[in-house]
């Protein structure tokens, strides 16, 4: 049994004087100082007035399949020599020592999603995991598969169109997932008549079509955003929108979706076409809508350590605290499928707790210790 005394605890109900206990990885109580009883046996860390919030939840990175400081050797993230790699699986990619997992749980981040890239109009599979330093990626899963990777715009043209194969257009791009999600539909026909079939890429496919997990797209634009929301409704597929750049410009219809929404990375550069309307707007459009939304790195391309950097600008842009908060964890959670594991500080769910030296929204901050599932996982050195 741990208690964290002293603490200012942030979110919905915020507690000036609170303290958490958590055994066996779970929380067990959470509240103001008088009215939570601490167990004699209790390990108890003083907070000292220390702020205090769930773990970051990071929603779209490529964690450990796109190593640090590497080349080609740890460049795991996308398999470009076919565009439609529905079978494979991140999960299977993740080098669980990088550096990027020490990064994360020194700056506050305790689960992350790992995707494969979007290279590939059909990508691959999705992982979620607890960031647990010196485990195996087996020991990490919150939720496998978390999702199916789908990617439109630029990239699969780029990475596929300008090499001579499909697809070079837009158009191709929706057709090609029209038609591997079609041969899904008729394989499950097949598999319900009693025929002895079986494909894997096939496999992946019918669990998005069953619900069992979501579609993952990455769109930019507001025309790419509008696309998938449209195969999305055709199939009666689970949605979730990672990216949303243009989002601000098509709120009233993706308030009407039912998709999920991730935004980021933000304070990457316009790198390309589909980037030159990325700003800040994008996050208060959304919250002015009261669509929620979580926030991302889409680590390598913004290092998992500045997720905060991100949220804390946010903030200076117009966000809410709250909503910037949310942001990176109940609604992080939501977005991942995980809310009842963790995302909030609430009884019965998984103790991954950052204590912060000050504000983690407002001025230089930083993450004091870091448990995940009730285990300390990162405290900063004494000075």
């Amino acid at each position: 049994m741990k208690a964290i005394i002293n603490a200012h605890i942030l979110g919905e109900n915020e507690i000036t004087k609170g303290t958490l206990l958590f055994k066996d990885g779970k929380l067990v109580n959470v509240g103001k100082k008088e009215d939570v009883k601490i167990p004699a046996e209790a390990e108890v860390i003083d907070a000292n007035g220390r702020y205090v919030t769930p773990g970051f939840i990071d929603a779209h990175t490529h964690l450990g399949i796109d190593e640090e400081g590497v080349r080609w050797e740890g460049q795991d993230y996308n398999e470009t020599t076919s565009a439609v790699t529905p079978h494979l699986r991140a999960m299977d990619a993740i080098y669980p020592y990088d550096q990027g997992f020490h990064d994360a749980v020194a700056s506050g981040v305790t689960t992350a999603q790992v995707l494969p890239g979007s290279a590939n109009v059909i990508g691959g599979l999705t992982v979620c995991i607890k960031i647990r330093l010196g485990k195996s990626v087996d020991e990490m899963v919150v939720r496998q598969p978390s999702g199916l990777k789908i990617a439109l715009g630029e990239n699969p043209k780029g990475a596929h169109g300008n090499h001579g194969r499909a697809p070079k257009t837009r158009m191709a791009v929706a057709a090609i997932l029209r038609e591997q999600f079609s041969k899904a539909k008729h394989y499950m026909e097949k598999k319900k008549n009693g025929e002895n079939v079986f494909d894997f890429e096939l496999e992946a496919l019918q669990l998005a079509l069953e619900k069992k997990i979501p579609v993952r797209a990455h769109a930019h634009r507001a025309d790419d955003i509008m696309t998938v929301i449209r195969i999305a409704k055709e199939f009666d597929l689970d949605l979730s929108v990672e990216h949303t750049t243009e989002g601000h410009q098509i709120t009233h219809l993706l308030a009407e979706s039912g998709a999920k929404f991730t935004v980021g990375p933000t304070i990457s550069s316009r790198s390309k076409v589909e980037l030159r309307d990325k700003g800040w707007q994008t996050y208060k459009a959304l919250e002015e809508a009261n669509i929620p939304f979580a926030m991302t790195t889409d680590h390598p391309v913004i290092p998992i350590q500045y997720l905060q950097t991100s949220v804390s600008i946010a903030v200076k842009e117009g966000l809410s605290e709250l909503t910037a908060l949310k942001s990176v964890t109940e609604h992080a959670a939501s977005v991942l499928g995980i809310e009842d594991r963790t995302g909030t500080l609430e009884v019965g769910k998984d103790a991954d707790i950052v204590i912060w030296d000050a504000h983690p929204l407002r001025g230089n901050s930083y993450a004091w210790k870091t448990f995940v599932d009730g285990e300390l996982v990162y405290e900063q050195e004494a000075e």
